[in-house]
């Protein structure tokens, strides 16, 4: 019991300080040792029993495997929107969005611009700071409250396009290694399922928009808001083909190459970006090297942080008594894993830092069960994009804080809603469905 209050306090105490505003590479494992503590694990290995864990070496070895695991998916990932952005080819590819849309439905051109980038394989880091200046714009113009933004841009980057069949996103592509599976797993339920978060996010962003609207919010200018540039942009297929590139390689390669397809897909999409747009990148060529290694390294640092907490929190009996009572639940089984895969997720604040830790503990037990590898790995994709983008997720962190400048009070009511409790409810559109 004490080590379960201790899991749970640590949780509290991470998103507590994530809101304050400490940096996650201090207070996941200020929050993990609190967890350790309560729990009897020892500091050091050389104060633990013969075979029992550490806090140091758990931690440790969480956050190396991770980074060991993903970290040319990030990099490339990195490098490739890097390119996107500064040869201004993401740009074009908003920009096309927004003329389409017009600033009569800012929300709705914001969502479907980071929506294109992201499903094309760039970073969801990258697609926000791209974004964020034309937003920024749209939503002047429109007059529109601008505490709005941060929930467009993460409602678009996060939540239907990241865990979508054929995603290059990692958060699709995790669940490969340990099921067998294809990034087109349970293609046709995804389909449906990404419409309807789709519409019915976007229905409900409007709705927020226009209620604060009705009470008198306006948008607010400020010193520092960030001007869009005034530049040249490459022509529109200059920066389609990048992102087509990315889909059509990954499509090609993924029942040879697995989860490593996505290395092939984003390295040949920055040579592709690099070489049809090479007058735009003249000159910029060590910056953006610099800028896309830089953004890799907080990225990941940022999620092996706060994997590094969920695998000290892993070998706490309070976890244990929580995945065993989530993957004992009567009933459905994909209900079960879809608990037990958001919680987790939760407690990491990472999709894919979750998955990497549930994966390996939840995906023999249900296959053993008969769950079906593709509806489980779909199911798992989209449930953990749920719980993890609680106040404590490293993008949201960014988003809001880091890109944005508003403050949580202001913007994470319309983060939270967009993300956590719309992928939830796409989660159980997606148990129905494949349980028909």
């Amino acid at each position: 019991m004490i080590s379960l209050i201790g899991l749970a306090a640590g949780l509290a105490l991470l998103i507590y300080m994530t809101v304050r505003g400490v940096e996650l590479l201090i207070a996941a494992p200020l929050c993990a040792l609190f967890v350790a503590a309560t729990s009897g694990i020892a500091f050091f290995p050389q104060l633990a029993t013969e075979g029992a864990p550490a806090f140091t070496s758990a931690y440790m070895g969480g956050f190396v495997g991770f980074v060991q695991a993903w970290f040319f998916m990030f990099l490339l990932g990195s490098l490739f929107g890097k390119v996107m952005e500064a040869s201004g080819a993401a740009d074009a590819v908003a920009a096309w969005i927004v003329r389409r849309t017009g600033p009569r439905h800012a929300a709705l051109a914001v969502v479907l611009a980071c929506a294109v980038l992201t499903y094309g394989g760039v970073s969801l880091f990258v697609v926000a700071f791209s974004v964020f200046p034309m937003a920024l714009s749209l939503f002047k113009v429109a007059d529109l409250p601008r505490r709005f933004i941060p929930g467009a841009l993460a409602f678009g980057s996060v939540t239907f396009t990241m865990t979508s069949a054929g995603s290059p996103e990692i958060q699709n592509w995790i669940p490969i290694k340990y099921l067998g599976t294809t990034p087109y797993a349970a293609a046709e339920v995804s389909l449906i399922v990404a419409a309807a978060m789709a519409l019915g996010g976007y229905l409900w962003l409007r709705h927020m928009i226009q209620r604060a609207v009705a009470t008198g919010e306006r948008f607010e200018a400020r010193v520092d808001d960030p001007a869009v540039e005034d530049r040249e942009l490459p022509a529109l297929w200059r920066g389609a083909l990048p992102l087509l590139v990315v889909l059509v390689v990954s499509f090609v390669w993924h029942d040879s190459l697995k989860e490593s397809a996505l290395i092939l897909s984003l390295g040949l999409g920055v040579v592709a970006a690099i070489l049809l747009n090479l007058r735009h990148l003249a000159g910029r060529y060590s910056a953006v090297a610099a800028g896309g290694a830089l953004g890799a390294l907080v990225a990941i640092a940022n999620t092996a942080a706060v994997v590094g907490f969920g695998s000290v929190a892993k070998l706490t009996a309070g976890f244990q008594a929580a995945v065993a009572a989530m993957t004992t639940l009567p009933g459905e089984p994909l209900i079960g894993a879809a608990l037990a895969v958001s919680v987790i997720a939760g407690l990491t604040g990472s999709a894919s830092g979750g998955q990497s830790i549930a994966l390996p503990l939840i995906a023999p037990h249900y296959l053993d069960m008969g769950v079906e590898p593709e509806s489980l790995h779909r199911v798992v994709a989209i449930s953990s994009g749920a719980l993890d983008s609680l106040p404590h997720n490293g993008y949201v962190v960014t988003t809001l804080r880091g890109i944005c400048k508003e403050t949580y009070a202001a913007a994470y009511p319309a983060v939270g809603a967009l993300t956590v409790i719309v992928p939830a409810l796409g989660t159980l559109l997606a148990v129905l469905l494949l349980s028909m």
